[in-house]
Parts: C-alpha cells; sequence; structure tokens
C-alpha cells in the first residue's frame, strides 16, 4: 500500500494465521508502535506477555480450567475450536492494565490507554502484513486466567488476547460502517 491512509484504512482483524510470524525487529517496531499511545500521566499502564510457538496452544488449557474453576465450563466444541485456532498462531501477545498505583489518573483511562496501544499493534502488524486478531475469548473474564499469564491480580487486569500471523487465507473485502452514521455535530445553546 502506497500511503499511510491506505494503510489505516486497508485494516482488518484476521482470525486464521499461520508461522511465519513477525521476525524479533519486526516484533520490536509493533511493540515501540504501541508504546505510542496516549497515556495521561505518564502511567505506562501497558503489560505484555509474550506466547510463542509451542506454548500457543497450552492458553486453550488456562481457559479450559479457568472455566472449571468458576463452575462454568467451557463447551467443548468452543474448546476444539480453539485449539484448532491456536495450533497454527506463531504468536499472541498477551494484553493487560496496571492502572496508576497513586490513584491519580482514573482506571479507565489507563484502560484506554491499553486499548489505543492494541490498536497501535494491529496498525503496525497491517502495516508490516501481518494479520492480527484481538480476542477476548478463551477466559478473559474468568478469575485465574490473566495471573496464570503472569499479571498480578491485585494491580493488573488481563484485556485479552492479540494474535499475530501470516494471514492463512487473504483477506477479502469488508463492509465499512459509514462514519456518518455515528457522528453527530454539537452547538452550543444560544444565551436567551
Amino acid at each position: 500500500m502506497s500511503s499511510f491512509f491506505d494503510v489505516l484504512l486497508g485494516r482488518r482483524s484476521v482470525k486464521f494465521v499461520q508461522v511465519p510470524g513477525p521476525s524479533d525487529d519486526q516484533l520490536d517496531l509493533i511493540l515501540r508502535a504501541a508504546l505510542r499511545a496516549p497515556d495521561h500521566g505518564a502511567v505506562k499502564p501497558w503489560r505484555f506477555v509474550l506466547v510463542r510457538g509451542a506454548d500457543v496452544p497450552a492458553l486453550v488449557d488456562v481457559g479450559v480450567r479457568a472455566g472449571i474453576a468458576a463452575g462454568n465450563p467451557l463447551p467443548q466444541p468452543k474448546v476444539d475450536n480453539a485449539r484448532k485456532w491456536l495450533s497454527k498462531v506463531p504468536l499472541v501477545i498477551a494484553l493487560g492494565c496496571r492502572p496508576d498505583p497513586a490513584g491519580r489518573i482514573p482506571a479507565d483511562e489507563s484502560m484506554l490507554a491499553v486499548g489505543a496501544a492494541v490498536m497501535n499493534m494491529l496498525n503496525a502488524a497491517h502495516a508490516l502484513g501481518f494479520g492480527a486478531f484481538w480476542s477476548t475469548g478463551l477466559g478473559t473474564y474468568l478469575d485465574g486466567v490473566g495471573e496464570a499469564l503472569g499479571f498480578d491480580p491485585l494491580d493488573e487486569r488481563f484485556m485479552g488476547y492479540l494474535a499475530i500471523g501470516t494471514p492463512i487465507d487473504a483477506p477479502g473485502p469488508v463492509e465499512r460502517p459509514d462514519w456518518r452514521d455515528h457522528v453527530s455535530d454539537w452547538h452550543a445553546p444560544a444565551n436567551t
């Protein structure tokens, strides 16, 4: 793609990816792009855990164990689909947020900063020719999953997984919403 806007407007989520994943130099670019996200108060709330190669499929077991512990086991078809999907994924980045420990900055703002960082990673991966997919499946909202991935349950929040690799199939066109359906103008009230 020839320009920044061609890349930006051409990005789409690509769930089904395979090797090769990003090289170390490409991963460096993706992670540096992440840390260019806005960060009110310079809290640096981003927490990322790299899961690569043969360790990726084990993420399913983490989610399965958390579901059983919560008394809400994942349905077997969902487990089977997750195993099939992750069997080919070369890199997963577990996503976490550590809000301002001093409480100066609202935790929601730190969560937004991590969301912006993930969007930067999605765009960077796309610009490098990779497919990427942000998933909140596999027990993201179950107790124990984030902790199993190394996030401190007392002061960090697990926010899902970012899978990155080479698209298995060429992504097809996707219908995008018209921005006009989501935007309105505001005008100051007239003084009376």
